[in-house]
């Protein structure tokens, strides 16, 4: 009971130690005002996030052709082993399986961003 006092006692000194701290970060001038040029672009938010999505969604096509050429390449040397060649049908349909996914998500995404920017801007 006594420690809890103490820690009490302690926390209010902190505070109100750090209340004027506190109180002058308020009255604080940084200059922002008179910012006129961030670099940021000047571009509607829902344009380039729709265009991060694209890219993305780009880059993992990519990979995912990547992929069904390795599996192709897989099947190709296997020299007639059947333990290869069903390694590299594994290959090839998660590579499907991939592309299938990222096409379904760039639907989505396309439909989504699309009525978002449409329901934003009449």
């Amino acid at each position: 009971m006594k420690a809890m006092k103490t820690i009490g006692s302690v926390g209010a000194a902190i505070g109100a130690a750090l209340l004027p701290v506190i109180a002058h970060a308020q009255t604080l001038n940084l200059g922002l005002q008179n910012v006129t040029n961030t670099g940021l672009g000047t571009r509607d938010i829902r344009e380039t996030i729709g265009r991060i999505i694209n890219v993305a969604l780009s880059l993992l096509g990519v990979i995912v052709v990547i992929i069904i050429i390795y599996g192709g390449f897989l099947w190709m040397t296997a020299g007639g082993n059947e333990e290869k060649v069903a390694d590299a049908k594994k290959w090839i349909f998660g590579g499907i399986i991939g592309l299938v996914i990222i096409l379904s998500a760039y639907a989505i995404a396309q439909f989504v961003v699309s009525n978002l920017v449409t329901a934003t801007t009449g």
